[in-house]
């Protein structure tokens, strides 16, 4: 088992998650079944997923978690940008939280390979 609440990419995705349901929160009423159920889920995925991993017990099933909450991450990327693209979001008002998403995909990315090499 890994403690995954020690992991500063655990951390960090938590806080993102704060800031996307905030940021949902100004998206239009209509779009709560959609988009913005999407990016939830999406962002709520990233330190779900990690935590899960880090309650298996070796070392190769928390690299799966780890992959699937990086993937989790890069779709969350990417509705933030359909977001913009509907005008539901200005790209310099969510341009941070697009800096914090890739950050967290590099930590991520070098939690895999740490723990791929271990595997």
């Amino acid at each position: 088992m890994h403690n995954y609440k020690e992991l500063n990419v655990w951390k960090r995705s938590i806080k993102l998650c704060s800031a996307i349901y905030k940021l949902t929160a100004n998206f239009p009423n209509e779009e709560r079944f959609g988009l913005i159920s999407q990016i939830r889920r999406a962002s709520v995925s990233v330190p779900s997923n990690i935590a899960e991993g880090g309650g298996r017990r070796t070392n190769r099933e928390f690299v799966h978690f780890l992959g699937v909450a990086h993937g989790s991450i890069c779709e969350l990327e990417s509705q933030l940008h359909v977001s913009v693209e509907l005008e539901f979001a200005d790209f310099v008002k969510i341009e941070s939280i697009i800096d914090e998403i890739t950050e967290i995909q590099k930590m991520l990315y070098a939690l895999i390979q740490k723990f791929e090499n271990q595997a």
